[in-house]
């Protein structure tokens, strides 16, 4: 199934807002329903592809086949940039700036060499393609020269299974539902849940160094990843011997998170773990922000750490974006506070064990069990939240996400320098906004911080949005925070990437990308900066 080219997701599943929601919007954001509807697909005037015969041919015969070089309209359109409020605002709008030359489809590492090759001849730049699902602008490359949207859903297989040493070598292409499914018929998982997880596939995950809803208890991707091949311009790579080795850098970090800057990654070998037997998801209600991020700390810092281990602040709880397909259907929470999230996923023993002690430390901590209701809400909705984002949009209004992570001593900070940053910029355009905020991801020494920001529109909401989105990058900055915990930095983040890393930083990776993509052919503008 493809997914809606316009919005998140499986069609069938869009929603609207209840009409109590759509009158809070309208009363305390002010909130208008839009002037106009979107374009229809086939309504969008798409320029032809500029690639001539020749160029086509080579490349279908790289791939195997004029079937699997695609130049139509709807082909080109669906992968026009990804699935960030401001990109699915140009695409409503019709606005296709920065549509492919053409969709390629390579079934194997050798047929992707084979259409770089075509492309460093023809000077074509080249987009990887997964799932479609970034949201930083990993998919909008910034050049003045034709680009092919390389679409690597054709490689989407298992390609080796090792029980014994319980690892698994995936294609890039493969979609995380099927990776699963392809696993637990041999009692294993990956555990890694993303929100993107019903679309985004493997390769992606490695690309942006993606982390799951429950990395408390199975870690970020990038710690599952092994081994990675990446075929590039200048040849292959293959990285990753061995689970740890002494032997130099770990040339397996200078691939995780390169976003397809370096090349495209063909095959990734990840640690499983056997498929847990028993999962329990229940609530947790603090008095306040701080209290409860106090009480993540200790579960992070001491133990025993649950599988799922996240909080929303005061405004996320009391709007009910905790459990997303709740909204608006039991009205607002009876109590002010905190909701906290933990869950446990293991055999039954282990998750008894491990939810006896968290329970006794989230007590001491200030915590009030709800039960396992608030639970399965979140476990049912998790990945919920872009269907609800869609709906808002809908309605009129904006909303967008950002994220970000520091240690836990400036937490409070950055926190506090975000929101700032976001309501007096929007404020001050007239558009007074709701900031929300959540925990989701917890390490022994700081954790994420991800920001949902729901406002009016204004009269041009891509423009409008530059603005608040800038000053919460420079609040991070400021504050000591990463630009980016999970998202990736794509076009919108690259230009404070550029100062986090620094100048000899910067300086460092530009010369792998010289070494790797001699032409400059991958993802310009994506990650680094570009000359084209």
């Amino acid at each position: 199934m493809d997914m809606l080219w316009s919005g998140w997701g499986d069609p069938a599943r869009a929603t609207r807002l209840p009409d109590t929601v759509i009158g809070l919007l309208r009363d305390l954001l002010g909130v208008q329903p839009r002037s106009t509807e979107p374009v229809a697909l086939d309504e969008i005037a798409v320029p032809d592809t500029p690639l001539d015969a020749t160029v086509r041919r080579a490349l279908a015969e790289a791939v195997g086949g004029e079937a699997y070089v695609r130049t139509g309209a709807e082909a080109r359109i669906r992968h026009t940039r990804g699935k960030s409020t401001p990109d699915l605002l140009r695409i409503r709008s019709g606005d296709v700036d920065g549509i492919p030359a053409a969709v390629v489809l390579p079934s194997s590492h050798d047929e992707v060499c084979a259409v770089l090759r075509v492309c460093a001849e023809h000077r074509l730049a080249v987009v990887p393609f997964g799932g479609g699902t970034s949201v930083v602008g990993g998919l909008a490359p910034e050049l003045r020269r034709p680009f092919v949207a390389l679409d690597l859903a054709r490689m989407n297989g298992l390609q080796d299974l090792d029980t014994v040493s319980r690892t698994v070598t995936l294609q890039p292409g493969l979609r995380a539902p099927h990776a699963e499914a392809l696993l637990a018929e041999q009692g294993f998982t990956l555990g890694h849940f993303p929100q993107s997880y019903e679309w985004a596939t493997i390769g992606g995950f490695a690309a942006a160094r993606s982390s799951g809803q429950a990395s408390a208890g199975y870690g970020r991707f990038d710690e599952m990843v092994l081994g990675l091949t990446l075929a590039t311009p200048a040849g292959t790579l293959e990285v990753g011997r061995a689970p740890r080795s002494a032997a130099g850098p770990d040339l397996r970090q200078l691939v995780l998170g390169s976003e397809g800057a370096f090349g495209v990654i063909t095959s990734v070998t990840v640690r499983i773990r056997p498929l847990p037997t028993t999962r329990i998801y229940e609530g947790w209600r603090f008095s306040s922000f701080e209290e409860g991020a106090a009480a993540l700390r200790r579960l992070a810092q001491d133990g025993p750490r649950p599988t799922v281990l996240r909080l929303s602040d005061e405004t996320e709880t009391l709007i009910g974006l905790a459990q997303p397909d709740a909204i608006g259907s039991s009205g607002l929470p009876e109590a002010a506070g905190c909701m906290a999230i933990a869950g446990y996923e293991g055999t039954k023993e282990d998750t008894a064990h491990r939810r006896e002690r968290a329970t006794a430390v989230l007590r001491d901590s200030g915590g009030t069990c709800l039960g396992e209701e608030p639970g399965r809400r979140w476990a049912h909705g998790r990945y919920s939240a872009p269907y609800l984002r869609d709906a808002l949009l809908d309605a009129g209004a904006f909303a967008e996400t950002l994220e970000t992570a520091t240690f836990w001593s400036r937490l409070p900070e950055l926190y506090d320098a975000v929101r700032g940053a976001l309501t007096t910029t929007l404020s001050q355009a007239g558009t007074p906004p709701l900031v929300m905020c959540h925990i989701s991801h917890v390490y022994e020494n700081g954790a994420s911080l991800y920001f949902t920001v729901v406002s009016a529109q204004g009269d041009d909401p891509v423009a409008h949005w530059e603005p608040a989105k800038q000053a919460a990058n420079e609040a991070i900055l400021a504050a000591g925070g990463t630009i980016s915990h999970h998202h990736g930095v794509g076009s919108d983040h690259r230009d404070w990437y550029v100062r986090e890393a620094g100048p000899l930083g910067i300086d460092a990776l530009k010369a792998v990308k010289r070494r790797l993509d001699p032409a400059g052919l991958l993802n310009p503008g994506i990650l680094l900066p570009t000359t084209d």
